[in-house]
């Protein structure tokens, strides 16, 4: 707390006595998985949003650089007005408090917020082919470190269970499989994080994109399957298959990455969710157990159901679907279960 108080007098200084724009009142504007904090100033020609960034701990460089990245495609991402980059601190453009996933609750919402998003992925993949050249690649050892989250931090940390030998031979042939089959897919700008509570409803230029200082050049269906298997709201997996069904086209359309069928853009969709799903029950664990975060808890029965549902299309799959719904599928809720009961005392 000490450290916190210090930093946002720290912010507070540079606002007025440096930056001159003498806010009015601060008050939190979100929070966030990292050690990065957001603040909404709010001044007399208007409201602002503050990163805090401590250094040490967050960096803000790739965030400037990978703006300076996205902003020239016309995506609406926040612009910089100032940045202190030996402090921290950013100065930002205020895209509003209401992300997706509050707006998607309203009748109506759905489609055309949808439709926008999904226009603005493919803006990104489309325009940003020679963004994504300056981007580092979403290689294997990035690939297989981040499913490597899943049987240390899920696995082990929060179920409790430990594979057997013939588990984790099956486990480590999915993941060599799930590496090849991401590799092999056309390699575009990957935001990494595009889904409902990354993405804010915007008067103009709908919609405002946030959160993609971690962006890669990756799988083209990487974003797709972010934003339509996403791990805090779940769709009809039909519904699902006709955003994708509209994508591939709206890519074809345009001379994009859009596979030789539908079939293999499905697949390449199907099996990089995988991928991310795995990386995501790890990382909500590791929230939890590490960092002490219990909230991404109620977020793990959706990730691993995604997770299920996904083996039983592919026969590959089937050892991971295997242990599953043999070991796994059970313990989640008692493991949740006790996790809440930890909270509470």
């Amino acid at each position: 707390m000490v450290d916190q108080d210090a930093r946002l007098a720290l912010l507070h200084g540079w606002l007025s006595r440096e930056l001159r724009v003498h806010p009015q009142r601060i008050e939190p504007a979100s929070s966030d998985a990292s050690f990065r904090r957001y603040f909404r100033a709010f001044c007399a020609n208007g409201t602002y949003i503050v990163m805090d960034a401590p250094p040490g701990r967050e960096d803000v460089r790739p965030y400037l650089r990978v703006t300076k990245l996205l902003e020239p495609l016309g995506i609406h991402v926040p612009h910089v007005y100032e940045a202190d980059v030996e402090r921290g601190l950013v100065l930002l453009e205020d895209l509003g408090a209401t992300p997706y996933l509050t707006r998607l609750a309203e009748p109506g919402a759905v489609a055309p917020l949808y439709s926008d998003a999904l226009a603005a992925l493919a803006r990104i993949q489309l325009l940003g082919l020679e963004a994504a050249e300056q981007l580092a690649p979403y290689d294997r050892a990035a690939l297989r470190r981040e499913m490597d989250l899943m049987p240390e931090w899920f696995l082990a940390r929060h179920l409790g269970l430990a594979p057997t030998p013939a588990e984790r031979a099956a486990l480590e042939a999915v993941f060599e499989w799930l590496i090849e089959q991401a590799l092999a897919q056309p390699q575009v700008f990957v935001h990494r994080d595009y889904h409902s509570r990354n993405l804010m409803v915007t008067a103009e230029r709908n919609p405002g994109v946030l959160d993609f200082q971690d962006a890669l050049r990756g799988p083209v269906g990487y974003d797709l399957v972010s934003l339509l298997k996403d791990c805090y709201i779940a769709w009809p997996r039909e519904r699902v298959l006709e955003w994708v069904s509209g994508y591939r086209a709206l890519l074809a359309g345009r001379g994009g990455p859009a596979g030789e069928d539908a079939a293999q853009f499905l697949r390449w969709f199907d099996l990089i969710g995988v991928q991310r799903h795995l990386k995501v029950l790890g990382i909500f664990a590791r929230l939890w157990h590490r960092d002490g975060k219990p909230g991404y808890l109620r977020d793990l029965p959706l990730t691993l159901r995604y997770v299920r549902e996904t083996c039983r299309y592919y026969a590959e799959l089937a050892p991971l679907g295997e242990l599953i719904e043999g070991r796994i599928a059970a313990e989640l809720p008692r493991a949740n279960a006790r996790a809440a009961c930890e909270c509470s005392t």
